[in-house]
Parts: structure tokens; C-alpha cells; sequence
């Protein structure tokens, strides 16, 4: 008999599927307040198990014994249970559940056992994820799990999602179209090789329109900020501005990044690792900086002066800047990414360039380049419709014509 695999969920437990042979296989869940992490190769268990709380390993005279007790080592310890000796076996998780107090079985066909499943796959998956991209779809995923958590997973309907996506979307149409996004990614999972749904549950369910997203910064905004920010938010400012990168990402680049005239760097959120340009704006910026080791930027002043920023500092520090500025009102930190593709764009350069440049989808590029190529093409056409007429009229003086 042999473990197939692991399902970690929520503390509430972790799914396991055991069967003798490629032909019987059966998935029950056991009640686990940590992670199990089981590393299979061509289906044989290859790797330790992280045990779970209250599970303690023993070693005497080169064997290992492993016992259940609450409590080890306080004035309130429980009762010391005997474990059987191998953890890569069903009769180990089931002798667990037993000094848990958990009997009978449970039911591993819900949403909410598929949702501890695709989370409990995430370290496996092909295209790995960030953990800011974890920890949204564990977010985004709360009110389906709240909506259906224990409710059969295979009687799940378009027509349901679509009545909750709407539900939520009354108010919050962002949220709505995060929480649709992240079941449409665990879906996709269930129908794959893991096999655990057999239909499209989302099929067809549409978001909300999207709304204008991060917008731009204004000339007027760019030349003001650029004349007043100083220290660690000018180097902010003139980081994302010319490189287009996430916060995540900006408050990381340092020296060690420069690449052949230009920054390196895998980003946080995807991975993704593009080259971006030092444009001459950002090189002369650069040249005034005092160079030292350590990212670029660093905080200059409070208890954590002289320590890299965090995301969320950066965030902080910029807003209590913006607050002193009325004309800032409106301006934030990823709008200058989109001034960056934009100007990028208006420069003549390929939504698929841009996307290499910057590290942003191709789609994500049209997206914030939209405005920028509709006013190009209407330009484009003025100025050819004003040569047409020039060409006309000079023709017509030419032939001694007027109209």
C-alpha cells in the first residue's frame, strides 16, 4: 500500500490518496493542524514528512518511534499514544485521526476540499506561483468557499457562480471579477491531470467591465514631482518612472542588478525576468546618487533610517508626501508604470518590446496604451488629411484653377 499524493489545506486537513496498485485508489481526509508535505517520484514516497502539531519523533538505539501527546513537556500534558513506526502509511494517518478525536469518515468532494486540494498543489505546479498571487487567490477564494464550502462539488453550475458574481459585484466589481479570476484558475486545475472536476463550472460567466485602472500621471504632475521630490522618494520616482516596475520590484533594484546598460531582475509577482533599459533621463539621475552597496533605495529617517524599504513603507512614504501636494491628488505609484509604457509606445516601440522591456503582459501594454494610440492615429490622419489638401491645392494653383 503506498501514498499517492497530498492535499493541504486550511488547519481543517489534508487530503490523502492511498490505494494498492495503479487500479484501487481511495482519498480521505485526516484532521491536520500543520502542513504534511509528501514528495512523490513515479508514484513511491521519495522524501520526509513534516508531522503534524503534537506529533513528536523519538530516536533510541538508531530507531525512530513516534508518539501523539498534547501538551509535551508542560504541567498539562495529555496522554502519550503510540504511533505506528512508519509515517508513509495509511495506518500512521489514521492512528493520528484516531488521537485527534476524529472518527468516521470525511467528506472530500466539496468545494471547500477542492479548494484546500489546489492549494495544497500550488508548490507542484509547472508554473509556479508568487506568494503575493497565493495570497490573493487565498483571499479571492474566501467567499466561494463561504458560499459553497461544504456543498458537493461536482452539482456546481454556471448559473450559480454567475448569481454570487453578480451578488458581489453590486458593490464591489473588482472584487467580484478577483473572486471569478481565482475559481477560474483552481477550475482549470480540477479539470487537468489531477482530474477532481469533470465540467466547467465558471463556463461562461462574464466579469464586470473593467474600469480605467491605474491612470497616469500628468505632465503637469511629473514636472512638479520631479522639481520637488527629494532623497529616497526622488530616487523612487525616477526609478519607476524610467523602468516601469512594480513597487515590489523598485524598492529591490540595487547595483548588483545593472546588466550591460540596463536592469535585471526576476520580478516578485510573476518571475518573469526582463531586461529594461537605463534611458539617458534615468542615467544622468543616476550619476548624482552616492553609490554604496545594498539596494538603491534606503530609508532616510524614523527608528529604520538607513534600512531597505518594504513595499508597504514605500507605499506609506509616498503618501504622506502626496498629502502635502494638492496637485498630486489622484497620482500613484503604478501610474508611473503606465507613463512609462506609454512613452515607450509613443516612441515607436512594439507592444511586444514594451512587454520585454518592462516585464508586463502584451495584453496589460494595450491595455494602458490604449489612450496614447488612439490620439497617435488621430494625429496620423490629421496630418495626412492636411497633406492631401496641400498636394490639392497646389495642384489646382499649378493649373490655374481656385475654388
Amino acid at each position: 500500500m503506498s501514498i499517492g499524493g497530498c492535499f493541504r489545506g486550511r488547519s481543517s486537513g489534508v487530503v490523502l490518496s492511498v490505494g494498492v496498485g495503479p487500479m484501487y485508489r481511495r482519498r480521505f481526509c485526516l484532521k491536520l493542524p500543520a502542513a504534511v508535505k509528501i514528495n512523490s517520484w513515479r508514484g513511491w514516497i521519495m522524501s520526509k514528512v513534516s508531522l503534524p502539531r503534537h506529533v513528536h519523533r523519538i530516536t533510541s538505539r538508531g530507531r525512530e518511534y513516534f508518539y501523539y501527546q498534547e501538551g509535551r513537556g508542560t504541567p498539562q500534558a495529555g496522554e502519550r499514544i503510540r504511533l505506528p513506526d512508519d509515517p508513509q502509511t495509511p495506518e500512521f494517518w489514521n492512528a493520528v485521526r484516531q488521537a485527534q478525536g476524529t472518527f468516521g469518515p470525511t467528506p472530500t468532494d466539496t468545494i471547500g476540499a477542492l479548494i484546500d486540494a489546489y492549494e495544497c498543489s500550488w508548490p507542484s505546479l509547472q508554473r509556479k506561483l508568487s506568494e503575493g498571487t497565493k495570497s490573493q487567490y487565498r483571499r479571492n477564494l474566501k467567499p466561494i468557499r463561504k458560499a459553497w464550502g461544504d456543498l458537493p462539488a461536482r452539482e456546481l453550475r454556471p448559473k450559480h457562480v454567475d448569481a454570487l458574481i453578480r451578488k458581489i459585484g453590486l458593490e464591489k466589481p473588482g472584487a467580484a471579477n478577483n473572486a471569478l479570476d481565482a475559481l477560474k484558475a483552481m477550475v482549470a486545475w480540477a479539470n487537468g491531470p489531477v482530474d477532481l472536476l469533470s465540467h466547467d463550472p465558471t463556463h461562461g460567466v462574464k466579469r464586470f467591465e473593467e474600469g480605467k485602472g491605474h491612470l497616469p500621471w500628468t505632465d503637469e504632475q511629473l514636472e512638479y514631482a520631479e522639481k520637488v521630490f527629494t532623497g529616497a522618494l526622488r530616487r523612487f520616482f525616477f526609478l519607476s518612472r524610467y523602468t516601469g516596475q512594480r513597487i515590489s520590484d523598485t524598492v529591490r533594484l540595487n547595483p548588483n542588478d545593472q546588466d550591460d546598460g540596463g536592469f535585471s531582475l526576476p520580478r516578485k509577482k510573476t518571475g518573469v525576468k526582463p531586461w529594461c533599459p537605463i534611458f539617458p533621463e534615468l542615467e544622468a539621475e543616476m550619476a548624482t546618487w552616492e553609490r554604496r552597496p545594498g539596494p538603491y533605495l534606503l530609508q532616510d529617517e524614523g527608528k529604520s533610517k538607513g534600512k531597505p524599504f518594504s513595499t508597504n513603507q514605500m507605499w506609506k512614504a509616498f503618501d504622506r508626501e502626496r498629502k502635502k501636494h494638492p496637485i498630486l491628488e489622484g497620482a500613484v505609484p503604478h501610474g508611473l508604470r503606465a507613463n512609462a509604457v506609454i512613452r515607450l509606445r509613443v516612441d515607436g516601440y512594439s507592444a511586444l518590446q514594451i512587454s520585454d522591456m518592462v516585464g508586463m503582459s502584451v495584453e496589460m501594454v494595450e491595455h494602458y496604451c490604449r489612450h496614447a494610440d488612439r490620439k497617435t492615429s488621430g494625429q496620423t490622419i490629421l496630418r495626412e488629411y492636411r497633406e492631401q489638401k496641400n498636394e490639392q491645392i497646389v495642384k489646382h494653383w499649378k493649373n490655374g484653377k481656385q475654388e
